[in-house]
């Protein structure tokens, strides 16, 4: 029997190395694309021990030519777009990127799907950040409308609707998931959840005394990558029409909450070493985001299994299942 083949853009991040993993795990082969397959950064592929099992090719996903020819090559079965700007602070200071690398490169995925292959199954990382504010008294679901609050928000929301667009016209084989922040030791060192880790860390062995952040009243629901990839795949594998999904824990919890269960892990007080920047405020911040994740336990009976105090411990401790 064939192996299924999955491709992957953006498997160098977070998500993509642990999706690569558990689609290794299943028996499929994995490819993974860049924009420099000679520059990629492997080391969370190495970390979980697959940098040899997987092939990582270059691909420009703001060219439609750049798509259609490497579909036509590998011919996948399934293709996961996880690439794209992944920083909210970012996106205010680089808004153009924001649109091209997500909004942009989604409808050169579906187009050269649409061209080349209609029954490749294709995914789309959505994001929570769609919802606006989305406060504990009411919870955003499928059916909540948009009220993005940055140019990242705003590219997410577009590539969401764009992949509808081409389920209802063109009946492929799309869906998206809104993804609620999620975390793991493999998290980019920009996110204020690792530079939390890192400076705990750092703080308890004398390297540095302080860690300057912004505003750390927000509240997120933060779940767990290693769960947030099974969903995923559940969702490119559904026995049935393809449907948008929210993935989320249904729980939130504040950044200081999170920051105290760190520095509780080092032996620390976070009040003695926080310092408030306000040059890391953003321009327009959610203040709350909870989402109901019901649809996705009723229809594919997915559960997050890690509670955040545990992914907390998971970064902290370096343990990555």
């Amino acid at each position: 029997m064939t192996k299924k083949l999955a491709l992957i853009a953006g498997i160098s991040g977070q998500d993509g190395a642990y999706l690569a993993k558990l689609l290794l795990d299943k028996g499929y082969s994995v490819i993974g694309t860049t924009r420099d397959s000679e520059s990629v950064n492997s080391s969370r592929l190495q970390l979980l021990g697959i940098h040899e099992s997987v092939s990582i090719i270059s691909v420009l996903p703001s060219d439609l030519g750049s798509v259609i020819r490497t579909i036509l090559q590998f011919k996948p079965n399934e293709i996961y777009n996880l690439a794209g700007q992944t920083s909210v602070f970012s996106s205010f200071k680089e808004p153009i990127e924001a649109i091209n690398s997500i909004a942009n490169s989604t409808i050169n995925w579906l187009e050269a799907i649409r061209i080349v292959d209609p029954d490749i199954c294709y995914f789309n990382a959505g994001s929570s950040e769609c919802f606006g504010s989305s406060p504990s008294s009411c919870p955003a679901n499928e059916n909540t409308p948009f009220s993005p609050k940055s140019p990242y928000a705003i590219a997410k929301a577009s590539a969401f609707w764009t992949v509808k667009l081409y389920r209802d016209s063109y009946n492929l084989k799309c869906c998206t998931g809104i993804l609620s922040n999620h975390e793991s030791p493999l998290r980019n060192q920009r996110f204020v959840t690792q530079k939390i880790v890192n400076a705990a860390r750092d703080i308890k062995t004398g390297k540095t005394m302080h860690l300057n952040l912004g505003n750390i009243d927000i509240s997120r629901d933060w779940g767990w990558s290693p769960d947030y990839v099974s969903a995923i795949h559940s969702m490119l594998t559904i026995n049935g029409d393809f449907e948008d999904f929210i993935v989320a824990t249904g729980k939130t919890h504040s950044l200081r909450e999170f920051i105290d269960i760190v520095f509780g892990f080092a032996g620390l007080n976070s009040r003695d070493h926080i310092r408030f920047d306000s040059s890391l405020l953003r321009p327009n911040d959610l203040k709350d985001s909870l989402l109901c994740a019901d649809k996705i336990r009723h229809k594919l009976g997915w559960e997050p299994t890690c509670e955040f105090e545990d992914i907390a411990k998971n970064m902290y401790f370096n343990i990555l299942f």
